[in-house]
């Protein structure tokens, strides 16, 4: 039996407000009303985090306002295909992100080692579209003429069973075997054992030569004009799978529910599978095939710091009337069913006067599997993500089409595309002449109980001798998420849009932590753990170009 204290907690007085319904509609999310938690556990919680402030020396004078942004760059072309979305594409089949035999499935699908995958001076297919500027470290646009479509011939391999010599493999193909670089050499039992790269023998796909699939699926490059449909993909209409599920279940009663679907529910029931969302589902958007890690991450960041500017569900389309409920004209209305979004006009690339975009439900899906090929909601059951990412495409393109080239958007500026979304001016910080405690100074002046309130991106540079893995990807764009305290280390709070943390032990990043729980940031406990990343400010000075914020 509950004591008087119990029962008050559990019974807030005739007039106030319940404290867990306030705290949900604030950050748009279910929370944990767990009365089991032990008392003892929260007050430790509660009273720890507070770090030890640092001896360090202030460059400038302290300012409220805190740091001055910099000048907006003029060009920024952040973007990197996310592998595992990509290799689901091209096999039409899901893959354990997970498991290490993925790591060798992308390797092996993608022709690149896996290593080399995730830094644009390897020029992997991953930056189809781009190439590397190595004196400034950043990505540049490739043009049209720039860009060659490999077909099978180009892609076989000579018969190397008959080699015997090194002088074998120049003759089938091999140019200069002396200058030929080494990646990898080992003496074993008198053996010298050598892994040489050996382009000039046998073509692999790269950013700069892809097959005709890798082209239409991820570039804007069309060989075809007209309207856009993905390779081995078409356009599927999610509201009606959603609609036409409801109503069997509202009609024949066979399933006890203890609450109406929701829009994105709709997406197992719609394929004749079980529905197995549950109360607590992480909505949060994931990157697919296209190299558009920038807008993900800023549609993230923005809900993430305030979901309440984030639409998350359908109207009416302004052109009809309302519709009466008898069934035909039920039917009629669904189809009139829009997803409305504005987005504001910053200027630049990607971008297109001030507009409330509509959309209806269609999105593209592989024909071989029916999942989503570009943006999907990490619990695979929200469909919001997928019309974000339409909404944007058709913003941009300035098509009338609801079916917009999806790809057009295979890169961009993350900082700006926040801005866009929410309305807010765009501040640009670069980390190349900026403290690491600046920087971790920035986070914490845009957050609130070490969560952001304005939403931020970062981005890392286009190259250099750390990007090895997943984890962490060169000319790639995050959502910052907040920032943490152990000790005298301080963290920022990351999450790649893909939304897959690497396989453990595969890389090591100095100052990296891949498993963020609650223990360490407590608003862990509000989203999918899936690319979730802590790193130490020092760290993020190394591996990130720019950071910023929309405010």
């Amino acid at each position: 039996m509950l004591n008087n204290k119990d029962s008050k907690a559990n019974n807030p007085p005739i007039g106030s407000i319940d404290p867990y319904i306030l705290a949900e509609a604030l950050i748009g999310r279910k929370i944990d009303r767990n009365p089991f938690t032990p008392a003892s556990t929260i007050n430790a919680d509660i009273q720890s985090g507070y770090d030890d402030l640092v001896d360090v020396k202030h460059d400038a004078v302290l300012s409220v306002k805190g740091p001055e942004p910099d000048e907006p760059p003029k060009s920024v072309h952040v973007g990197c295909i996310n592998p595992y979305a990509l290799v689901e594409a091209l096999l039409g089949r899901k893959i354990d992100k997970c498991s290490m035999n993925s790591v060798r499935i992308i390797s092996d699908v993608l022709q690149t080692d896996y290593d080399e995958l995730f830094d644009l001076k390897h020029n992997p297919c991953l930056y189809a579209g781009l190439r590397l500027n190595e004196d400034d470290r950043n990505a540049e646009e490739l043009d049209e003429k720039d860009m060659k479509i490999l077909n099978e011939e180009d892609l076989e391999t000579p018969d190397l069973s008959q080699v015997r010599t090194t002088e074998d493999l120049e003759k089938l193909g091999m140019k200069d075997i002396l200058q030929t670089q080494v990646k990898m050499a080992r003496m074993q039992n008198g053996k010298l054992r050598l892994v040489l790269h050996a382009h000039d023998m046998g073509k692999t796909v790269s950013n700069s030569e892809v097959t005709m699939t890798l082209n239409e699926l991820a570039l804007p490059f069309r060989m075809e004009k007209g309207q856009w449909t993905p390779p081995n993909g078409s356009w599927q209409d999610m509201y009606q799978g959603w609609y036409d599920a409801r109503r069997m279940i509202n009609r024949f009663d066979k399933f006890h529910i203890g609450e109406p679907f929701g829009i994105g529910e709709r997406l197992h029931m719609g394929r004749g599978l079980h529905n197995n969302c549950s109360r607590n589902k992480f909505d949060d958007p994931v990157q697919g095939a296209v190299g558009n890690s920038w807008l993900i991450a800023a549609i993230f960041s923005v809900f993430w710091a305030n979901p309440s500017i984030i639409n998350r569900r359908t109207q009416h389309s302004s052109a009809h009337p309302e519709q009466s409920h008898d069934e035909k004209r039920d039917q009629d209305e669904r189809k009139r069913r829009v997803f409305a979004v504005k987005f504001h006009d910053k200027g630049g690339d990607n971008n297109a006067p001030t507009a409330t975009v509509e959309v209806n439900y269609e999105i593209p899906v592989n024909n071989s599997d029916h999942e989503p090929i570009y943006a999907r909601a990490s619990d695979g059951c929200e469909i919001w993500p997928m019309l974000y990412e339409k909404a944007f495409a058709k913003w941009v393109t300035g098509t009338s089409s609801d079916r917009p080239d999806i790809t057009q958007t295979h890169n961009g500026d993350p900082i700006k595309a926040m801005a866009q979304i929410n309305g807010r001016e765009p501040q640009y910080f670069l980390t190349e002449d900026r403290p690491a405690h600046e920087l971790i100074g920035l986070v914490r002046s845009c957050s609130v109980n070490f969560k952001t309130i304005n939403p931020m991106c970062a981005y890392t540079h286009a190259s250099g001798n750390i990007f090895r893995g997943s984890n962490l990807v060169a000319n790639h764009a995050y959502s910052v998420l907040g920032w943490s305290a152990v000790g005298q280390k301080q963290y920022l709070i990351l999450r790649n849009p893909w939304g897959v943390t690497e396989p453990v032990s595969l890389t090591s990043s100095p100052g990296l932590l891949t498993q963020v729980e609650p223990q360490l940031w407590r608003p862990a406990s509000l989203l999918d753990h899936g690319g979730v990343l802590a790193l130490e400010a020092s760290a993020f000075k190394e591996y990130f170009c720019c950071i910023g914020t929309a405010k």
